[in-house]
């Protein structure tokens, strides 16, 4: 067996919320809470398991996407106002995508200080 990524803990204020606004960005759905955790599963392998038990430290969480993904989630970023996206670090949340290593990326910030980077493979 190859070494698989599982799962990962993801610290928030409101375990629901955190999870919510994960899985409506991605278009996937918030699985049944399991212990103390709301669970996103990304895929057939990772979950992202939301804990509001502890302090939240924000963190950075990357997704290579294919293009009708990376479609679809910049579709759902644009109808919102309220959510700050943008096209990297260097930018803020200027509500750009990027080209960098030729495909395109988009960071999005969640209620907790997490930043979501979702980007395609170059082509």
């Amino acid at each position: 067996m190859s070494i698989v990524l599982n799962h990962l803990i993801v610290p928030a204020a409101d375990k629901t919320a955190a999870a919510t606004f994960l899985a409506d960005l991605l278009g996937l759905p918030v699985s049944a809470p399991s212990g103390p955790f709301v669970p996103v599963r990304v895929n057939d392998d990772l979950a992202l398991d939301f804990d509001d038990r502890h302090q939240v430290q924000p963190g950075h969480y990357a997704f290579l996407v294919d293009d009708d993904t990376f479609d679809a989630v910049l579709g759902r970023l644009r109808e919102s106002e309220s959510i700050a996206y943008g096209s990297g670090p260097g930018h803020g949340w200027d509500r750009q995508i990027n080209h960098l290593g030729g495909g395109r990326g988009v960071y999005v910030r969640d209620p907790n200080g997490h930043s979501y980077e979702l980007f395609t493979a170059v082509p």
